[in-house]
């Protein structure tokens, strides 16, 4: 979604009632008592997260402990706050927690791999963010294309001794119909999000404030919708988990809402029948 989508979408100024402070105030002083889960819900939030910067990431896994939620996260091999990529041997121990507490796995490309045009001979143009060739546009085929989403899942085998689940979401949301005919080849479904579940934590915080995002996603987000937000962003000033996330949470759950992996959303839940969480693919 485009900063000026997303203007449109989002009040003039920032919400100021009491009850969007209080949630604020609650997300950033970080309860520390475990959240009882709702009693009965009204609808379903299916989370999502993609790799960053991981300066959020054990945040986000403590929030999500808290309110007993599972969610599903997309990897990609990114540079991080500590130097490292989100999928060295580092990094294992918390991909091994979230993959033991239930939560739902994706490849994102192994090096952020955006897709940018359909060539005539079946190729697709592609630049990595990362790796070897970080910042060259390059032609792949289907079949490299495919490659690239299976070394996030050897890798994710290796740290976590399962694999990945099969689903997959191109860096930036960018599709072609190569690439997606690539990605169903490959035996990944692809997963983008709702227009309401734009956490904008990719935005400039100047322009688009924690207290703007929250209300337009408390406002917005409805039965059935992914919600997409990141382990981490490097340009965001204001950092968006801290502040939205602990009262998002809270506000979808005193609205009534549940959350679940992708794993039981509607239009992937197939993939998964038979397979108990689905670790065997091919």
């Amino acid at each position: 979604m485009s900063d000026k989508r997303l203007q449109q979408a989002l009040p003039a100024q920032p919400f100021q009632g009491l009850v969007l402070c209080a949630l604020l105030a609650a997300g950033q002083a970080f309860a520390q008592a475990p959240v009882p889960a709702p009693a009965a819900c009204k609808g379903t939030i299916y989370l999502t997260f993609d790799t960053g910067s991981q300066s959020q990431a054990e945040l986000i896994e403590q929030t999500l402990q808290r309110h007993h939620i599972k969610a599903s996260f997309f990897l990609a091999n990114e540079k991080t706050v500590h130097g490292d990529y989100s999928l060295d041997p580092g990094w294992q121990p918390l991909w091994k927690r979230l993959a033991a507490q239930g939560h739902a796995f994706g490849t994102h490309t192994f090096d952020h791999v955006y897709a940018l045009r359909d060539l005539p001979d079946g190729k697709i143009e592609v630049k990595p963010q990362f790796g070897a060739q970080a910042g060259q546009k390059l032609q792949w085929t289907p079949a490299q294309y495919c490659g690239e989403m299976r070394r996030v899942d050897k890798r994710f085998e290796e740290l976590t001794g399962r694999k990945l689940d099969p689903l997959w979401r191109a860096p930036g949301g960018k599709l072609t119909p190569n690439l997606l005919k690539a990605g169903q080849a490959c035996g990944y479904a692809h997963v983008a999000w709702a227009p309401a579940g734009f956490s904008g934590d990719e935005l400039p915080s100047d322009k688009f404030p924690n207290e703007m995002l929250l209300k337009k996603a408390l406002g917005s987000l409805k039965d059935g919708d992914i919600f997409l937000a990141h382990m981490g962003i490097w340009s965001r000033r204001d950092a968006w988990a801290p502040a939205v996330l602990e009262p998002l949470i809270t506000g979808l759950e005193q609205k009534g809402f549940c959350f679940a992996t992708l794993r039981e959303h509607p239009a992937y839940r197939h993939l998964f029948a038979g397979t108990g969480n689905a670790q065997a693919r091919p």
